[in-house]
């Protein structure tokens, strides 16, 4: 299992915006970037993920996974590791 989740949006103002909120709950490190995922070859299909390690409260955030994917459900985004 990775150290860190990756959040995936396709929207980049999206991915700001739920890192901000996030950072502020006490996650972290919450930083957004570029990535072409797996079976990507264009650059312009990129999506925009925000990278998570820890929940608050200092525990791993893949045991909070549950709670991050609720989040992305109604922005058509996805959690992976």
């Amino acid at each position: 299992m990775a150290d860190f989740l990756l959040l995936v949006l396709h929207d980049r103002d999206e991915a700001e915006e739920l890192a901000r909120g996030l950072r502020a709950a006490g996650w972290a490190p919450c930083a957004v970037h570029k990535d072409l995922l797996a079976g990507e070859d264009d650059a312009e299909d990129a999506d925009w993920v925000v990278e998570v390690a820890t929940a608050p409260g200092g525990a791993p955030a893949h045991t909070r996974r549950a709670e991050l994917e609720a989040l992305l459900e109604p922005r058509d985004g996805f959690v992976t590791d």
